[in-house]
């Protein structure tokens, strides 16, 4: 049976249907095909790539033209494990490269496929962070009952006690037995997050954004610079409101403690295409980075900053990080931090549904 025109499966739609990176080039090392995987690796347009000779297309590729070079003319291919790429003012990539060389109407080309090793390491770390996060929850859980139910016998023994003794030294105290109580069982209430499941709606992620960028900016001192780089093509996202403005928050606001009075904070958001989170692949996720100046996350701290009660400042409660973690993990979404000394990103990963 012939397949209609609607339901032809062309060439194209397969190299853009795989998660590997495929970039073909012509025999003046010009690029002829990239695929949605190559743009969502090396951050780059088709439209703008296509035609144009690979060096300047991809700056990753630079440093190693003449080997590609030398591979079309001898029309030997090669692979390189845990090949780092870098472009200047661009962290690098790490991937497994395979180039083949191919002949196409006599005309000779090389064709260059790509796969992340990041990316599988941070499905893996993921996927362990996905574990520790529910057990430390479980664990959550089980020691907020236990510690809830003596508060709840506390309180109500002081109460009991402000009845009986009505006069002003009595009540003095039961005062501050009550208050520290309550303010213990906000404490447990906090760490077990929301006791809701996230009420989703179709929302344009930078109104949230925006929301939060302006409750920052208004707590920020007249040093600190809260900056935008929207991409306004981001399609409409489906997210609970109030928790997604939660999650932001907690981020910004730990970025704004970061700065120390005097610095910036960047709020940036792309779309990333064909990416693998929580098991789950999804063809367009809109990326949210918030990004600081200040002193960054030390290097002994960076895998723990996502556990409950872990903070590096003096009054911080390691509670923000924690449920922003799980708000997000509750969207089916990825949050991740990167830092070094006067650059700190987190960055937020949401999958954006196709209507």
């Amino acid at each position: 049976m012939k397949l209609g025109a609607r339901s032809r499966v062309t060439a194209e739609d397969v190299i853009d249907g795989q998660t590997t990176a495929v970039v073909a080039l012509d025999e003046s090392l010009r690029v002829s095909v990239l695929n949605f995987a190559a743009e969502g690796i090396f951050e780059v347009s088709r439209r703008l790539t296509l035609g144009e000779a690979l060096v300047d297309a991809i700056a990753h590729f630079a440093p190693h033209e003449l080997r590609l070079r030398k591979a079309l003319d001898t029309m030997t291919g090669f692979i390189e494990r845990e090949l780092k790429l870098a472009r200047p003012g661009s962290s690098s990539i790490t991937v497994d490269l395979i180039v083949t060389p191919f002949v196409v109407g006599k005309k000779p080309g090389l064709l260059m496929e790509m796969q992340p090793v990041d990316r599988h390491q941070r499905i893996a770390r993921d996927g362990t962070l996905q574990t520790q996060f529910d057990a430390s929850r479980e664990l959550i859980r089980g020691l907020a009952h236990e510690i809830k139910n003596p508060l709840g016998g506390i309180r109500g023994a002081a109460q009991l006690m402000e009845h009986e003794f009505p006069d002003s030294q009595h009540r003095e105290y039961t005062r501050v037995i009550i208050r520290e109580v309550d303010r213990l069982q906000n404490l447990v209430n906090r760490m077990l997050g929301p006791n809701r499941a996230p009420q989703k709606a179709l929302l344009n992620i930078h109104e949230v954004l925006e929301h939060v960028r302006r409750l920052v900016q208004a707590e920020a001192p007249p040093a600190v610079a809260v900056l935008r780089d929207y991409d306004p093509s981001i399609p409409e996202v489906v997210v609970d409101r109030e928790q997604m403005i939660q999650a932001v928050l907690n981020v910004l606001r730990n970025a704004l403690h970061a700065v120390d009075g005097h610095g910036s904070i960047i709020l940036r958001t792309r779309t990333r295409r064909q990416l693998t989170v929580g098991g789950a692949r999804h063809k367009l996720m809109v990326q949210i980075d918030i990004e600081d100046s200040g002193c960054g996350v030390p290097p002994d701290m960076i895998e723990k900053i996502f556990y409950p009660m872990v903070t590096t400042r003096a009054d911080g409660t390691g509670l923000g990080l924690p449920l922003s973690q799980y708000l997000v993990h509750s969207h089916g979404g990825l949050i991740e931090c990167r830092s070094r000394p006067g650059c700190t990103v987190f960055s937020i990963f949401l999958p954006i549904e196709s209507a």
